[in-house]
C-alpha cells in the first residue's frame, strides 16, 4: 500500500485494490531520459511503460522527411496500445520527448494480468479509447487549424503533462507539428509578443493559460473532456 500511495500515474493510481495487488509486483520504476525509444517501428514490444513524469511522443513516419506526432503520453497514461489491441507491434515510433520516469512492465506480465482481471482490461481499454480520441483531434487540428492555433493546442497538452515549463526546441516542435522550423519560430514569437508565453533556448514557459486556450481557438479541450469523463480530473 505504501508503494501505491507514491504512484503519480493516473491509470495505476486509480486501480482497485485487487488489480493493484495483481499488477504492482510486476512493475519496476525506471529513468526515462530524453529521446529514449520506448517502442520502435515494426518491432516487437517487449515492455509497456506507465509514465510517472516526463512526456512521450508517438510519431508516424512516411520517410526521413515525412514525420509527424500523432499522440502525446504523460502521467495520465501508458504506452503499448498495440498490446491492448491484441497485437505485438506498431508501425509508429514512441520516444521520450521530455525526460522523466515510468513504471516498466514486461509485455507478458501485463497480458497475464489482463487475462486474470476483466476490470483491469476494461480500464486499460478505456484509456486506449481516449488515445484514439486524442489522435482523431490531432488529425482535425493538423488538417483544419492554422499553425499558431495548433501550436497553442500542443503547448496546452504539453503543459497538462509537464507543468508550466515545456521543454522543446523549435526544430523538434516543427517535426511534432509537421511544418517548417521558421513557421514555428514565427508562431512562438507572436504568442510571446502577446504576453502569453516566454521562450528561451530549449524551454517555453506559459504565462497566461487562459489566453493560450483562446489562441487555440477551440482545437483544445474535446479530447481532454473525454479523458475527464472516463477517469476524472485528478
Amino acid at each position: 500500500m505504501e508503494r501505491r500511495s507514491k504512484i503519480r500515474n493516473k491509470i495505476l493510481a486509480g486501480l482497485s485494490d485487487d488489480d493493484s495487488a495483481l499488477l504492482l509486483p510486476a512493475l519496476a520504476l525506471v529513468d526515462l531520459p530524453m529521446r529514449k525509444i520506448l517502442e520502435s517501428r515494426n518491432r516487437r514490444i517487449d515492455h509497456v511503460f506507465f509514465l510517472e513524469a516526463g512526456m512521450a511522443s508517438i510519431v508516424a513516419s512516411g520517410g526521413s522527411h515525412h514525420s509527424i506526432e500523432i499522440g502525446i503520453v504523460g502521467n495520465e497514461g501508458m504506452t503499448g496500445l498495440p498490446i491492448l489491441m491484441v497485437t505485438d507491434r506498431s508501425p509508429h515510433e514512441t520516444f521520450m520527448h521530455a525526460a522523466g520516469t515510468g513504471w516498466r512492465i514486461a509485455t507478458a506480465d501485463l497480458q497475464q494480468a489482463m487475462a486474470q482481471s476483466a476490470g483491469l482490461r476494461e480500464r486499460l481499454l478505456r484509456y486506449a479509447h481516449t488515445m484514439f480520441v486524442q489522435m482523431g483531434f490531432n488529425a482535425l487540428s493538423n488538417g483544419r487549424y492554422r499553425l499558431e492555433e495548433r501550436l497553442a493546442r500542443w503547448l496546452l497538452m504539453a503543459q497538462d503533462r509537464s507543468g508550466a515549463d515545456v521543454p522543446l526546441t523549435h526544430e523538434f516542435l516543427a517535426v511534432m507539428l509537421g511544418t517548417r522550423r521558421p513557421g514555428v519560430t514565427t508562431a512562438i514569437n507572436r504568442l510571446e509578443k502577446s504576453g502569453i508565453l516566454k521562450s528561451r533556448r530549449g524551454l517555453v514557459t506559459i504565462l497566461d493559460r487562459r489566453a493560450l486556450e483562446d489562441a487555440a481557438n477551440g482545437s483544445y479541450g474535446a479530447a481532454e473532456a473525454e479523458y475527464a469523463r472516463l477517469f476524472g480530473n485528478s
